[in-house]
């Protein structure tokens, strides 16, 4: 009988065994992980993806197509792809609902520039100024066209509280597409379950949510649920110190000046990243949540509150003996 000219090598627990890429894009440090036999060429095109939706919505450099549009603005419309026009759209029903996230804000935040090179107190006239470039009614859509369109110059569109979600939902898609079974998207602490946890019999992930007065990666709660997304809104590391004030890098487009709050973080579970983007936001300036909220949005297991107390409350989530957070609801 013939041999066959390959020998094949058994691989200790394969369906546990990851395989991961780390690199920096997005303005922060991007964490891929994948269990299983899957091949590493799927890395390295889930790495080219982000790269390529960076350089369609990134506001940070003088070129992609969310900064063409912020150039025209005042001018003409801009027609962009298909992923960015439909961001775009997404992002603009989140801003009209009028719920803390407007998609408009960049002459806001461009103002501040908390969490960058150059952040300080701006005057207030400077932000009286920029207040009136930021009104979402005036971001006009073309659905035959794919075209988006500033109406006042001056104007810029700013998608960094939700192109994150966007982006580690397409990754989520790409994996599925090449037969992913397990996998951790973590776009700078956004972070995305794909699948089973493979290292647990039960099959669920544990979830840190991060405790803002300790070292990262250090949690005040662990919550337990099946593939899923955490997105956290928080004022905990991205913050300006002057004279004896500190300012967060959430602006109330409302006042202009970092929202007032009693929170140190929301975190959203949801099953699209996405939607944990935008839920985050709208519960930091809520700053509370019930039952009613968790049945308007089927696509979220719950939201884990910290204040400034140090107090943590949650809604969809009951406490189990050894203080883990598992969904009230037997619903998955």
């Amino acid at each position: 009988m013939m041999k066959s000219g390959w020998t094949h090598t058994l691989i200790d627990d394969a369906a546990k065994t990851p395989q991961t890429q780390t690199f920096h894009a997005l303005g922060t440090s991007i964490v891929l992980t994948v269990y299983g036999t899957t091949s590493a060429d799927i890395l390295t095109a889930s790495q080219q993806l982000v790269d390529q939706y960076e350089d369609q919505l990134t506001v940070n450099r003088v070129d992609s197509e969310v900064m063409a549009i912020n150039h025209a603005a005042g001018e003409t419309a801009i027609q962009v792809s298909d992923s960015t026009f439909s961001l775009v759209k997404l992002a603009l029903t989140a801003s009209l609902e009028d719920s803390g996230f407007n998609a408009a804000i960049g002459p806001l935040v461009k103002q501040w520039q908390i969490g960058f090179a150059g952040a300080h107190v701006p005057s207030k006239e400077s932000i009286q100024a920029a207040m009136t470039l930021i009104d979402p009614h005036k971001i006009v859509l073309d659905e035959e066209q794919h075209s988006v369109l500033l109406q006042e110059a001056g104007m810029e569109l700013d998608l960094g509280a939700i192109a994150k979600g966007y982006i580690a939902d397409r990754i989520r898609d790409l994996w599925r597409a090449h037969g992913v079974i397990s996998g951790i998207i973590n776009l700078g602490g956004n972070l995305l379950f794909v699948g089973d946890a493979p290292a647990r019999v039960d099959k669920m992930w544990r979830i840190g949510v991060q405790d803002p007065w300790a070292q990262r990666g250090a949690p005040l709660a662990t919550v337990i649920l099946p593939e899923c997304s955490a997105v956290t809104s928080g004022i905990y590391e991205r913050h300006l110190d002057v004279d004896g004030q500190a300012y967060h890098h959430i602006i109330d487009s409302r006042t202009g000046y970092p929202f007032e709050t009693r929170l140190e973080s929301v975190t959203i579970f949801s099953r699209h990243s996405v939607i944990g983007e935008i839920e985050s936001t709208r519960l930091f300036f809520d700053q509370a949540a019930d039952e009613q909220w968790l049945v308007a949005h089927p696509d979220c297991y719950g939201a884990v509150f910290v204040s400034q107390d140090h107090k943590l409350t949650s809604v969809g989530f009951k406490q189990q003996v050894d203080g883990s957070l598992i969904l009230a609801s037997n619903e998955v």
